[in-house]
């Protein structure tokens, strides 16, 4: 055999060996983080109209946890850093109802199924579980494009009957005990419990439509009537509640029915 075919037959092994690696890195890459979905890349477009605003802001591809964060995955959190048991956190990070509803510092308790959502979680407390977990909060635009879509395709308006059973509830009292999270349909991206189980803290909730009092001179009149008229689509009531809830929290509220889960950059895996 000739040099000049054993220098080709090297090539072509290492050639071959390269695009093993390769395929080997891009495998790896798509393979998604453990119980997250991948939300594709689009557009989100807020329910209310601020001053000099985009008609709709662009969102990058992203992971996000098919199912909200439960009370045994906070447990875990608390048992590794004490900071944020009931009886440690401060005030400023945690108002008087945070974790309430559970038995005992690190027992939840009969009240807290370990694999029902994590209620009573203020956002500091939700914020610092996701960078625990190598994760982060998702933000108001990825929220509301993963849960725009619907059981058949990315637009749940276009879906007959979807409106109604997202508003359906909102008239359902707080359960006394929740439901295993993940135990609901999942949507067109496999997430699950978007619009049926608890409200969700997202990362920038103070953004949502007011800052402090619109009704002065600095303000953008989103508030009552003024907030209703300036909604880009009226029809979409449940948008408008779930806006109007995040602009009434507080960041260290821990309420009966709120909850979060996490999301990651596409980018990032």
């Amino acid at each position: 055999m000739s040099d000049r075919t054993n220098i080709l037959n090297r090539w072509r092994c290492l050639g071959l060996a390269a695009a093993g690696i390769l395929l080997a890195v891009a495998s790896a890459a798509a393979d998604p983080p453990p119980g997250m979905a991948l939300i594709a890349a689009g557009t989100y477009t807020p329910v209310v109209r601020n001053q000099d605003d985009a008609a709709s802001v662009a969102v990058a591809a992203f992971w996000l946890d098919a199912r909200p964060v439960t009370n045994g995955e906070f447990l875990a959190f608390v048992r590794v850093l004490p900071q944020w048991r009931r009886s440690q956190v401060p005030p400023l990070f945690a108002d008087g109802g945070y974790l309430t509803h559970w038995a005992g510092e690190l027992d939840p308790g009969p009240q807290a199924p370990l694999d029902a959502p994590v209620v009573r979680v203020s956002w500091f407390a939700a914020r610092a579980y996701a960078a625990w977990a190598g994760k982060r909060l998702p933000t108001t635009a990825e929220w509301e494009r993963a849960a725009g879509a619907g059981f058949h395709g990315a637009d749940g308006k276009a879906e007959p009957g979807f409106a109604a059973q997202v508003l359906g509830w909102f008239a359902a009292p707080t359960p006394a005990v929740f439901p295993a999270a993940g135990s609901g349909r999942p949507n067109f991206y496999g997430v699950r419990d978007l619009l049926d189980l608890v409200w969700e803290w997202v990362d920038d909730f103070n953004s949502a439509m007011v800052a402090g009092d619109s009704r002065g001179a600095g303000g953008n009149g989103l508030v009552c009537g003024g907030a209703a008229a300036s909604a880009r689509d009226p029809a979409d009531y449940a948008a408008f509640m779930r806006a109007g809830y995040r602009s009434s929290l507080r960041a260290n509220y821990a309420v009966a029915n709120l909850g979060f889960r996490c999301a990651r950059d596409a980018a990032a895996n």
